[in-house]
């Protein structure tokens, strides 16, 4: 089993950046590569963007290119994600995924409102 536990969300203004983390427990030695997603009220959930096991950042969304960051320190079992410039568009709730052993696992997401 593996548990996800997200941090980091809030209000900022539009412009402005917050850091969320994502502290992985439970059988971490089996975790293989994390992303994070976001998910607006009715619509589905996607991804945002997602990193190897290794901490090598594999994709991220075209509408975050070059304004959010991934990285992932396996010593401390974390995933981040650095969002700058934030725009209203990115009011949404984020959750982190990661798989181990063939499941996939989500955090309870953390609510990021950013504000014209």
């Amino acid at each position: 089993q593996v548990q996800l536990a997200e941090s980091g969300g809030g209000s900022v203004q539009t412009g402005g950046s917050l850091r969320l983390s994502c502290v992985i427990s439970g059988k971490t030695w089996t975790v293989g590569p994390g992303a994070w997603y976001r998910q607006a009220p009715g619509k589905e959930r996607e991804l945002v963007a997602r990193i190897t096991r290794g901490g090598v950042p594999r994709e991220y969304a075209v509408s975050v290119k070059g304004r959010f960051t991934i990285s992932r320190d396996n010593d401390k079992n974390r995933v981040d994600l650095q969002m700058d410039n934030l725009g209203p568009e990115g009011t949404d709730d984020y959750y982190c995924y990661a798989s181990a052993q063939g499941l996939g696992y989500w955090g309870q997401g953390t609510q990021v409102t950013v504000s014209a």
